[in-house]
């Protein structure tokens, strides 16, 4: 039996998930999370063979998470069910340790055969992606300015088309302000933006929110 913890902050979106994992016979959800830390905390007493992990999570996120849960003891394999059908977001995920990428508009049969793949040792890569990550990420230059962001700034990317100020965010990843104010400085002359409405129409052009 492969145990499953489903991370979702979206109630509706998570029930749906686990009726569909409750109908394979050789599947089973062990726990679930609507946020970041909830998950962390949830992955420390309940052991489970695949995260079924949502990127866009409040407190800490999908991207954040995944090398925190990867630095346990007996990680689980990671497999990403994010909306975004974004090529350089799940090269981004599969970068810093996720075995699978799946886009919430996948077919549910695929969905299972992924969980099954990432639980086996496998990867995953949602079919409509593969081509374009190849094409997008590994052979040519056109990558869009976003995806020279390290970690950190494009967490902090994210965090800002949010609606988070420099201090909150400055909470949630345990950073001073000024470290923050620098990140946001940088990804700000990285992307060629002036400010945070231009992050917003940037984020939204690109399929990042």
């Amino acid at each position: 039996m492969i145990r499953v913890l489903v991370a979702e902050d979206h109630t509706i979106v998570r029930e749906g998930i686990k009726q569909l994992i409750g109908m394979a016979r050789d599947l089973l959800v062990v726990g679930e999370a609507s946020n970041g830390e909830q998950l962390l905390e949830t992955l420390r007493h309940t052991p489970c063979e695949v995260v079924l992990l949502d990127i866009s999570m409040p407190g800490v996120n999908g991207l954040e998470a995944i090398p925190r849960i990867r630095a346990l003891n007996q990680p689980p394999a990671i497999l990403v069910l994010s909306m975004h059908d974004e090529a350089q977001m799940a090269a981004r995920a599969l970068k810093i340790g996720a075995a699978g990428y799946a886009t919430k508009d996948s077919d549910p049969a695929l969905l299972l055969t992924a969980i099954r793949k990432v639980a086996g040792g496998g990867r995953y890569i949602d079919p409509d992606l593969a081509d374009r990550m190849v094409f997008e990420v590994g052979l040519t230059d056109s990558r869009p300015p976003h995806a020279l962001l390290s970690e950190r700034e494009f967490s902090v990317f994210e965090r800002l088309v949010q609606g988070e100020g420099v201090n909150e965010i400055a909470a949630h990843l345990a950073l001073s302000s000024k470290t923050i104010s620098t990140h946001k400085a940088r990804l700000m002359q990285k992307l060629n933006l002036h400010s945070v409405a231009d992050l917003v129409r940037y984020a939204v052009e690109h399929k990042l929110v």
